[in-house]
């Protein structure tokens, strides 16, 4: 039985795509949405999940908002970021000390790898094949398909990993390691432990102020990070 379930954010944690998922979504709405360029620019996507970005994104273009449509357009997205991503030239960087604690972590018997993440799930592997990161290596994930809110992913995460405990973990059990605010504070609700990683705009100061447990500037003080999720 695992005693951990780890869960990775993916944008500023894991790696960065270097702004093919906002020009992926910008391409996809500017279908049928003109001007919608200049709403992107207003809104901040991280911290968020794809449908909250692209609903926040159709208000701000005053456009009307409905979950079928919301749905059509991350459907239209997942096939541009495909092509955003596969381009010549395209880079994805791993954020310093990633590989190091995952290949650590695959190897510690009590832990259970998964992902907590705002990208609907397509787009989620399709990010981490683009920085040479087999989606297998997480036995399961929360994803922003599941929910618009990211604050009930946590949740959905906990009870799909309830077959590896035996139960549903809760509290401590449940560490998520993530770059902005909104990933500190979204496991709230499940008593989850928080794990802050300053690789994306957010500093240690300010992922500490919101309450994570422990903040770094990155993955690769990997032992302190290690005795972070397991003390």
């Amino acid at each position: 039985m695992k005693r951990k379930l780890i869960l990775f954010d993916i944008d500023g944690t894991l790696l960065l795509s270097l702004g093919a998922g906002r020009r992926a979504l910008v391409a996809a709405m500017s279908e049928d949405i003109p001007g919608i360029a200049a709403a992107a620019e207003t809104i901040r996507f991280d911290g968020k999940t794809d449908p909250q970005i692209v609903q926040e994104m159709l208000l701000a273009s005053g456009q009307p908002v409905d979950e079928a449509r919301i749905e059509d357009i991350l459907h239209r997205y997942v096939d541009y970021l495909r092509r955003e991503l596969s381009k010549p030239g395209h880079r994805t960087d791993i954020m310093p000390g990633v590989m190091e604690l995952l290949d650590r972590l695959e190897g510690e018997e009590a832990a259970l790898l998964g992902l907590l993440t705002g990208n609907v799930v397509a787009g989620a592997g399709l990010k981490l094949e683009s920085g040479n990161i087999r989606p297998a290596r997480f036995q399961l994930g929360a994803y922003g398909s599941d929910h618009a809110t990211r604050a009930e992913l946590p949740a959905i995460a906990a009870a799909r990993a309830e077959p590896h405990f035996g139960r549903r973990p809760s509290g401590a059990e449940i560490v998520i390691i993530g770059d902005t605010p909104a990933d500190v504070t979204c496991g709230n609700g499940v008593g989850a432990r928080a794990i802050g990683v300053a690789t994306g705009a957010y500093t240690t100061d300010d992922l500490t102020a919101a309450g994570a447990y422990a903040a770094f500037t990155d993955l690769s003080d990997e032992d302190g990070v290690w005795r972070a999720i397991w003390d």
